[in-house]
């Protein structure tokens, strides 16, 4: 009597197209830039939030609100990457959404740090921040770029010259 014996292996391989978190993301450029221009906004905002003797308030109230909120909206544009939710609201154009996010922050944090170091009158702390807030608006203007070569790049046609 002779016996057949059949084996069957079955390999399960995980890419990283699978699961819930896209931790991949925080090893890509623009991963590594939303994290570097988080962690200068949030220096940039303790560094004038904790200082002691501002000599002009409404300068460093403006810093602190665009600082504040850039971060926040950078934190959220991370989370949506980081989770994956882009692709749950197809409705909305994210490459043209970050864009516009970037090119009015890279602005508008460019104008709060100048006045900060214009207004800082050697205050230690209020210059230490008005220079992260240029390292920020720096990765920015990054990000912007490459944002920028990312929505508006060149297009193939399919017309031949």
């Amino acid at each position: 009597m002779s016996h057949t014996v059949i084996t069957t292996t079955t390999t399960t391989t995980r890419t990283s197209g699978d699961g819930v978190f896209n931790m991949g993301y925080t090893r890509t450029i623009p991963g590594l830039l939303k994290i570097g221009q988080m962690l200068a906004l949030l220096i940039a905002f303790l560094c004038v939030h904790c200082a002691r003797g501002w000599p002009s308030w409404a300068a460093f109230q403006y810093f602190e609100v665009v600082t504040l909120w850039f971060l926040i909206a950078l934190l959220i544009f991370f989370l949506m990457h980081l989770f994956r939710l882009q692709a749950k609201m197809p409705c909305i154009n994210w490459p043209l959404t970050e864009f516009f996010h970037y090119s009015v922050g890279t602005l508008l944090i460019f104008i709060a740090s100048i006045i900060a170091a214009v207004k800082s009158l050697g205050v230690s702390a209020l210059t230490a921040g008005s220079v992260f807030g240029f390292i920020a608006a720096f990765l920015m203007a990054i990000s912007l770029w490459t944002s920028y070569s990312v929505t508006c790049g060149s297009h193939q046609t399919g017309a031949s010259v």
